[in-house]
């Protein structure tokens, strides 16, 4: 167990692969800048790759005050022992108080082990961070800014906040979505801080002889106008109303875990708390009752529009407009009335 260090950064660990930075540690730079401020401590970025230096200054440009650039060889793609083995010891050296990972299939295979390795907490899939004081109830001892760690629990009926106030660093991972991607600054200046990661051969037990990246069917984060279905839509040649209306409105499709898990649309299209958070100018909900956990996904649309013949169904309760009704009636009116405006 590392020393509880009060005084210590607040660290994001930023992905890439390939050399392409992921956009999960561009936001959590927005968080990490806000708990950073908080505790008048500086925020840190570390990045691994091989070649990493070009992505250090976006890095600083997003929030980070100084950035811990590791470069080798054969960290251009994620491998779990070398990436795990070099941030242990940067804690080690370092002595952060907090740091956060994506909840990303890399961060959730990463934070883990490191986490094991330093014996410190981990908290998974937080959607949100804060700073806050705890009261230990036997000892009464009073610990002051700690770090909240925010998720759903009990598959999201209640939310849990998990405080560690002695094993640090405090670790989270956080999903992908749920905090805001700050705005580049480019008058912003940090320090770079290169360093080449100690690594024997033996630490590579593995070789990564081709590269292939899936590509992605839909980009739900960067669409301005998502038209999403469930359950309630009925079926999979139901669902293809889902589809004619987004693409009259020329928007993203979207579903619940529902509709995904019935095979009516694949997983990539998922909204939720496990799929994909998003933040668009008009979120459609057709069909969807509105659990807890799809609303974790969409809530901080700016405008949702709830079609669902169920006039209680919780979906209103988040929805700026609301619409009960058959959506066989409803969409094709709508879509009726959006050819007669184009």
């Amino acid at each position: 167990m590392i020393e509880a260090n009060r005084q210590g950064d607040v660290w994001v660990v930023a992905e890439q692969n390939d050399g392409e930075l992921h956009d999960v540690g561009l936001e959590l730079l927005s968080k990490g800048r806000e708990l950073a401020d908080r505790l008048g401590v500086r925020l840190a970025a570390v990045l691994l790759g091989a070649k990493v230096d070009s992505h250090a200054r976006r890095l600083i440009e997003h929030g980070a005050d100084r950035v811990l650039a590791g470069e080798h060889p054969d960290l251009a793609h994620y491998q779990t022992n070398p990436y795990a083995k070099v941030v242990a010891r940067l804690i080690e050296e370092h002595r952060p108080q907090i740091v956060i990972f994506g909840a990303t299939p890399v961060g959730r295979d990463l934070a883990p082990r490191v986490a094991s390795t330093v014996r410190a907490g981990l908290t998974a899939d937080c959607t949100d961070l804060e700073i806050g004081e705890h009261v230990e109830p036997g000892t009464k001892q009073r610990y002051h800014n700690l770090l909240y760690q925010i998720r759903p629990a009990f598959g999201g009926n209640i939310i849990a906040t998990i405080v560690n106030p002695e094993r640090w660093p405090q670790m989270a991972t956080v999903r992908e979505g749920v905090m805001r991607m700050p705005e580049a600054d480019r008058s912003r200046r940090g320090e770079v801080i290169e360093f080449k990661p100690d690594l024997a051969t033996e630490d590579f037990m593995l070789k990564v002889l081709e590269f292939k990246p899936a590509v992605r069917k839909v980009n739900l984060k960067a669409a301005r106008v998502i038209v999403a279905g469930g359950a309630g839509v009925g079926g999979k040649d139901n669902f293809r109303l889902i589809w004619d209306l987004a693409n009259a409105l020329g928007a993203a499709a979207g579903a619940s875990r529902a509709a995904v898990d019935s095979g009516w649309i694949d997983k990539d299209h998922q909204v939720g708390q496990t799929g994909t958070t998003v933040r668009p100018a008009l979120y459609i909900a057709v069909g969807i009752s509105g659990a807890v956990q799809h609303r974790a996904g969409m809530s901080e649309a700016k405008k949702i529009v709830a079609i669902n013949a169920d006039p209680h169904a919780p979906i209103f309760g988040v929805a700026h407009y609301g619409i009960v009704g058959d959506l066989n009636r409803v969409i094709p009116m709508m879509i009726g009335a959006i050819k007669k405006r184009v």
